[in-house]
């Protein structure tokens, strides 16, 4: 019996393989386009600004910096480092650096150490806990202006109210607006009084963050409320706590409404008769507008922005070495407490070895 084949058309060929891999379809090139570049798309806005108002005004202050720059003429010769050496050996750059440094530590270090203690008062469940948060943040509110106004009369050294509390101790008339750290300190006064309910609240919101298991455990061990402040509360705030930090230093150096309302009766209000309160801002505003030099007061901006970031990086290393200041301890605490953990191990094996020779024995 022989067998026939089929006819041609019956017979079916089997696919050839292909090494080809399989084509996209347009959807699926759009979906993983999508899913990659959306996130770039989401915080371009930010960017955007950050380069439009933020980026492109210092690059730009920098080209000024480096020419001859009248307020009206606009753009003169290209002087390189001139116009830093012109302000480097000016006196009165460094007169404003010393006034802004001392301004700046009579207001940062108060402020700080307050809002610390308000922040711990207010956590411990005061009574209308809204209303006492509300008070302490209505000084932020208020306008720098309205603040400077105020603080002016109040330290009027005619008839203001810090005199007039004085002479009642039988102390007499201060020149506030005249002596060098009197006014200082009158300026860090209306600093103080205006961020200090701001950054409480801040260390408010962190510390309402930390565990209250923890203090229920230190309170059963213990520990007072100082010692649980100290070694819970400060430890745990820790990074919100360099946060305020870092913003008071920025802010500090910066400051210019406080000392430029202060004493309006001064020529141009450039921070007293003797300009014995003018910061660096203060100066800057000076150069810009009084003596139209924007190529030297470009300068001076440069030089505040090092500055700000300098204080700013010794700041952040000092509380970076303040938060790791227990950390040899930890570490050895640490280390008894694996060798610990290693012979309780080694103890269970022998234990478990043990059983088990005992078992086959039987």
């Amino acid at each position: 019996m022989t067998l026939t084949a089929p006819p041609a058309e019956q017979q079916t060929a089997a696919p050839a393989p292909s090494d080809a891999p399989p084509r996209r379809s347009w959807r699926t090139r759009v979906s993983r386009f999508d899913h990659r570049a959306s996130p770039y798309f989401y915080i371009s806005p930010f960017f955007l600004l950050f380069g439009l108002v933020g980026l492109f005004p210092l690059l730009y202050t920098v080209w000024v910096a480096v020419h001859e720059w009248d307020l009206l003429k606009g753009e003169g010769d290209f002087v390189g480092l001139g116009n830093f050496v012109e302000i480097l050996g000016d006196g009165m750059f460094w007169n404003s650096i010393r006034n802004t440094l001392s301004i700046f530590l009579l207001s940062a270090i108060p402020q700080i150490a307050v809002a610390l203690v308000i922040a711990y008062l207010l956590d411990r469940g005061l009574r209308a806990p809204t209303f006492w948060r509300m008070s302490v943040l209505i000084p932020f509110v208020v306008t720098p202006v309205a603040v400077a106004i105020i603080f002016s009369s109040i330290f009027n050294e005619a008839d203001g109210l810090a005199n007039n509390l004085l002479n009642l101790v039988g102390i007499a008339d201060q020149q506030w607006k005249h002596d060098t750290v009197l006014s200082h300190l009158a300026i860090a006064v209306m600093v103080n009084f205006r961020w200090t309910g701001y950054n409480a609240l801040i260390l408010l919101a962190a510390m309402q963050a930390v565990p209250r298991d923890l203090y229920e455990s230190a309170a059963l061990d213990g520990a007072g409320s100082a010692r649980r402040f100290f070694s819970i509360t400060i430890p745990t705030i820790r990074p919100t706590l360099i946060f305020v930090i870092i913003t008071a230093t920025i802010g500090g150096l910066q400051i210019f409404a406080e000392p430029r309302l202060f004493d309006v009766s001064t020529a141009g209000g450039i921070g007293g008769s003797d300009r014995q309160f003018q910061t660096t801002v203060l100066f800057l505003w000076e150069l810009a507008f009084f003596r139209r030099d924007l190529g030297e007061a470009s300068a001076v901006a440069i030089l505040l922005f090092l500055l700000i970031v300098g204080i700013g990086l010794i700041n952040f290393l000092i509380s970076r070495r303040i938060s790791t200041g227990d950390a040899p301890r930890n570490r050895a605490a640490r280390r008894r407490a694996r060798t610990a953990g290693t012979a309780a191990t080694a103890a269970a094996a022998g234990a478990t070895i043990a059983i088990t020779t005992e078992e086959e024995a039987r």
